[in-house]
């Protein structure tokens, strides 16, 4: 788009937002307002939008993972998941958020807060969804 003077105008579409640059997270520097993007908030957390679900996190279990009581996680529905990743699996009957850890025969869930124990299936252990992402609002 242009304005009234002929100069050309960003034009983001619906939902994005602009991408000013860098900053810088240890020695202050002055932000350069320049727009250098746009951002889709949605396409950036949400790639597979028929998989993906929002799950608003309670507890402190995963606080080393800087996963807080009230952070929104962005989760992507699978049945499989890597060796270090967060999943939400149910696990003998109870639904939660862990890491997934396996040694190739036998699969359980780690805890990121070493106030919990690692949990061991007694009977099933089922991957629904791998965390993506998580949204906190300040």
């Amino acid at each position: 788009q242009k304005d009234a003077q002929g100069k050309l105008l960003p034009n983001f579409g619906t939902g994005e937002i602009p991408l000013l640059g860098l900053v810088e997270a240890g020695i202050p520097s002055i932000a350069d307002s320049q727009i250098l993007d746009s951002l889709s908030i949605e396409e950036y957390l949400i790639p597979k939008k028929e998989k993906t679900f929002l799950l608003e996190v309670k507890g402190d279990s995963m606080i080393e993972a800087h996963i807080d009581e009230g952070d929104l996680v962005v989760a992507e529905r699978a049945q499989t998941a890597r060796d270090g990743e967060i999943v939400v699996a149910e696990v003998d009957g109870s639904w939660t958020l862990k890491y997934f850890k396996t040694d190739g025969v036998k699969n359980w869930l780690l805890p990121a807060n070493k106030n919990y124990k690692p949990i061991h299936p007694e009977y099933q252990l089922r991957i629904a969804a791998v965390v993506k992402g998580v949204i906190r609002k300040y």
